[in-house]
């Protein structure tokens, strides 16, 4: 695969050619984003997993019917993302207990249980191309991996579904801004990364699909950027409106395929 072109910055393409590649410095470690970057949501549907969950309510007092179960919860939702803006994060658990207890409902299930319902009802999850084969290869050359997202769904119902898609995944830590308040690009999760694994940002390497939340956030704190922009087959991607006119004025690895930087990393002694 073509090794030139694939550092970029505002001046516009800086080429460079295999010896350039030779001379970076392989990484201890490379922290990957979850949504279109490792895994995606083919045929995401909110109001599919409301309706996966209205199975499990044992208690409905007021016989709220799906119908207004869907409109509530939703009404709540779009008033909660409203209020909480670009930098802190709700937990689903609690978006959950809002919303239940505010139509006097319970479930038969734990929020533990309703999260993974709910997700899995919105949609099960399928592996971008070729992540699989690329963590494969990072794990057979020692190279440590792990995940920070920003996702209102807890760390453990991400964990559960990138051990259900990617099974032989070796990841270190599952970060979820849920868990952490704080969203990237507040540089919070990521340096709760290197501290946890005991690495310094110049032997880090973080890989995502946003600009503003994972290549300025990686470079906030010294990581270096991989910007990721894959493809399932013609589709666009959904996320790709929010990277429209930023800027990018520093180093970083611009690719298309996870091949891509499996072959980078072979060039790298």
């Amino acid at each position: 695969m073509e090794l030139i072109q694939i550092m970029k910055s505002r001046s516009g393409i800086r080429k460079y050619t295999s010896d350039k590649i030779l001379a970076m410095k392989k990484p201890e470690m490379i922290i990957f984003d979850y949504g279109h970057t490792l895994l995606y949501e083919p045929n995401h549907n909110t109001s599919n997993g409301n309706r996966a969950i209205y199975d499990y309510i044992s208690k409905n007092p007021h016989d709220i019917s799906f119908e207004e179960f869907d409109k509530t919860v939703t009404e709540i939702f779009g008033k909660i993302k409203k209020a909480r803006g670009d930098a802190l994060e709700i937990h689903e658990h609690a978006f959950l207990k809002l919303a239940y207890e505010y139509m006097d409902i319970e479930l038969s299930v734990t929020l533990d249980e309703a999260e993974k319902i709910i997700w899995n009802g919105i949609s099960k999850g399928a592996i971008m191309p070729y992540a699989d084969k690329m963590l494969n290869y990072l794990d057979s050359v020692g190279i440590r991996t792990g995940v920070i997202s920003n996702l209102c769904f807890s760390g453990n119902a991400l964990k559960e579904r990138l051990d259900r898609l990617l099974s032989d995944n070796k990841f270190q830590f599952v970060l979820a801004s849920s868990d952490y308040v704080f969203k990237k690009p507040d540089s919070t999760m990521f340096e709760i990364a290197l501290q946890r694994e005991g690495l310094t940002a110049d032997k880090v390497w973080y890989c995502g699909d946003s600009i503003e939340a994972d290549v300025y956030g990686a470079h906030g704190v010294g990581i270096f950027p991989v910007f990721y922009e894959g493809k399932i087959n013609d589709e666009i991607n959904p996320f790709a409106k929010w990277n429209e006119g930023l800027e990018i004025d520093f180093d970083y690895l611009h690719i298309h395929d996870w091949r891509e930087l499996i072959a980078i990393l072979e060039n790298i002694k």
